[in-house]
């Protein structure tokens, strides 16, 4: 069936456009979504979270967090874990969303308008004279996805689910004496008196035969197994591939360069001079009114008398960096001071003095006293810098139609990367021993999860097939193809013997070092008169004294009704670990400062585990399901 799709592409294109179109006026481009949606991985309120749904949110999350930390390894974007933490996100925004329509809380036009006020990225939208940049917030809105009204209906909807947080998170508290018995209980000290039993004091004592390794092996055979892996060529179409197929002409860069001139040859500087008035936001109004007046009023004076703005300011200003210079802040560019105050100086001429400019850091009064506009650049000057700039957007233009055609080569003609390598002047890359899971050293596109999950697919490995293009990272797309595959196999005795060996040794070194340890301490316990042990050390959660954590636990659990306790903690491959709990001891004082910082650190642990609590009565309520398997499980989870 594939391979007649493939063969006849055109045809079966022209019978998909007959099929579709009709779809389309039947029932609306909406209502064909809606049917399409796509499979359900969880279920909130009776309504499904789609696979598309899941997959754009984790899009979404990729990206937000590609663009705060580029330094990320990909590999953590797209780990199972990764996309299962989004899909729980995404329920718990459901499941608040659908409380807070439970609750009919709503959000105001006056409290959504003050909350876009306070915004800081739309308060950079605004113009000098105050009034909002409508074509800068249509790309603010856009560039999520939205218009302004589906932006303005996000917030209100973020605003309305807050208020479901906040009843709970807002109202929790923790007494003084509640938080003072939990950490003094949680810090408690316990001297003991401990003997460790190590395996590794017990290896040379263990001797297997041929016939106990054999037997070991045959036994433990999944511990000696070579994993599948694949030798696979593969294409990486980026950015810099496309650039090098992208030519700038003589006349494009002449007129790039008439067009650009000024920017690239420096950004213009300006020199001001000021006179603050300090006014902090948080002043009260009647106060703020006050320095309004001033600043007011010393306007006047340097417009009737400009020549003496530098005295004034010296006697005036509440800048002391800038005062004892007359006001003078030298030269600077845009972005470099409060945007009110950037607008206001940017827009004068020298020698002018401004309004009142108001800022968070008060009202303020400007003179420009310089301008100084950068030396316009020659061509040949500036050639390699526009060059490279101009091919780089050339290639951002023609990326998207290259994609495309990737995209389709290496599915039309799926059993060879070649015919597609030659079409865009890409190398065919090679790898060996690549396996289904990248190790945590491996780098590059073979590190993607999602790709080495396209080279292990039933099709890639029986049929020798080209992956589909994967987008492995941002304007990066690769696509591979297994050349040779080994599946997963258990090696032969005789190439593993010495570790089948070392893991035999270790198990049973392990074992009698438990045996030895559990039987000293049903002997100490019956009596433990004359017993030497080790000098005894005072241990607790914040203060382990190099003991291992399982054995300071184990030491804190102990029953203490009756002293002194012995407890036996089991190390696993390590061994064994007999404690001797001698005394319990309080918690050492704290100073006042770091008990108050404490207390409150443990009423916002009280506020998390009620907003935790709560959120999972609203699971419940809302008759959470989710469908998709978790990280590690075999069968799907149902929450």
């Amino acid at each position: 069936m594939f391979d007649f799709v493939r063969k006849h592409t055109k045809i079966m294109m022209f019978l998909m456009f007959l099929l579709i179109i009709p779809a389309f006026v039947l029932v609306g481009v909406d209502g064909y979504r809606s049917m399409s949606g796509g499979e359900s991985v969880a279920k909130v309120a009776g309504n499904s979270i789609t696979q598309e749904e899941w997959d754009a949110a984790h899009k979404n999350e990729a990206d937000r967090l590609r663009a705060s930390m580029p330094n990320i390894d990909p590999k953590l974007l797209d780990s199972p874990e990764a996309r299962f933490a989004t899909l729980e996100r995404l329920v718990q925004e459901r499941v608040l969303i659908a409380a807070s329509q439970g609750a009919h809380l709503i959000t105001t036009d006056a409290r959504l308008a003050r909350e876009l006020q306070q915004n800081p990225t739309i308060a950079s939208l605004r113009k000098p004279d105050g009034t909002l940049d409508m074509e800068r917030y249509r790309q603010l809105a856009a560039s999520q996805g939205l218009t302004p009204e589906g932006f303005e209906a996000r917030v209100r909807s973020d605003l309305s689910v807050r208020q479901v947080e906040y009843g709970v998170a807002g109202s929790a508290f923790a007494t003084t004496a509640q938080a003072n018995a939990t950490l003094n209980a949680f810090y408690e000290r316990r001297d003991v008196q401990l003997v460790r039993f190590a395996s590794s004091d017990y290896a040379g004592k263990v001797n297997p035969s041929d016939a106990d390794i054999d037997a070991f092996y045959q036994a433990n055979q999944a511990m000696f197994q070579a994993p599948e892996a694949a030798t696979v060529e593969y294409l990486v179409l980026d950015m810099d591939s496309v650039k090098k197929t992208v030519s700038v002409n003589e006349q494009d860069l002449k007129t790039y360069y008439e067009q650009n001139a000024a920017r690239l040859s420096g950004k213009e500087e300006r020199r001001a001079s000021h006179i603050l008035i300090n006014a902090p936001t948080d002043m009260p109004a009647a106060e703020r009114a006050k320095a309004k007046d001033r600043a007011v009023a010393l306007l006047a004076q340097v417009r009737k008398s400009p020549e003496t703005f530098a005295d004034v300011a010296r006697k005036n200003s509440m800048d002391t960096g800038s005062a004892t210079n007359g006001g003078d802040l030298d030269f600077f560019g845009r972005g470099a001071m409060v945007k009110p105050f950037e607008d206001a100086v940017f827009a004068m001429k020298k020698g002018d003095i401004s309004d009142v400019v108001e800022s968070d850091f008060g009202y303020h009064v400007i003179k420009l006293t310089d301008v100084k506009a950068p030396k316009q650049k020659s061509f040949d000057e500036l050639r390699s810098g526009m060059e490279a700039e101009l091919r780089t957007q050339l290639a951002q233009r023609k990326f998207a139609e290259v994609a495309v055609d990737f995209t389709n080569g290496v599915y039309e003609q799926s059993d060879s990367l070649k015919p597609m390598a030659d079409k865009l002047k890409l190398d065919i890359k090679t790898a060996t021993n690549v396996q289904r899971n990248a190790s945590p050293a491996q780098q590059g596109v073979l590190a993607n999860a999602k790709l080495l999950a396209a080279i292990f697919s039933a099709d890639s490995i029986e049929k020798k097939r080209n992956t589909e293009a994967v987008e492995v990272a941002p304007n990066q797309l690769a696509a591979a193809r297994i050349t040779q595959y080994a599946p997963a196999r258990t090696l032969p005795l005789a190439d593993v013997k010495a570790s089948v060996r070392n893991r035999l040794v270790a198990s049973r070194a392990a074992e009698m070092a438990k045996k030895e340890g559990a039987d000293k301490l049903q002997a100490w316990k019956a009596n433990s008169a004359g017993v030497s042990l080790p000098a005894a050390v005072v241990v607790s959660r914040d203060q382990m004294q190099s003991v291992p954590a399982s054995i300071v636990m184990a030491a804190l659990r102990a029953d203490t009704s009756t002293l002194p306790a012995w407890v036996g903690v089991d190390m696993g491959a390590q061994g064994y670990a007999v404690v001797r709990v001698n005394k319990v001891l309080e918690r050492a004082p704290v100073a006042d400062a770091n008990a108050r910082q404490e207390r409150a650190q443990y009423g916002q642990w009280m506020a998390a585990a009620e907003s935790q609590a709560y959120y999972q009565f609203l699971k419940e309520q809302y008759k959470v399901k989710i469908k998709a398997a978790a990280p590690n499980s075999a069968a799907a989870v149902a929450q």
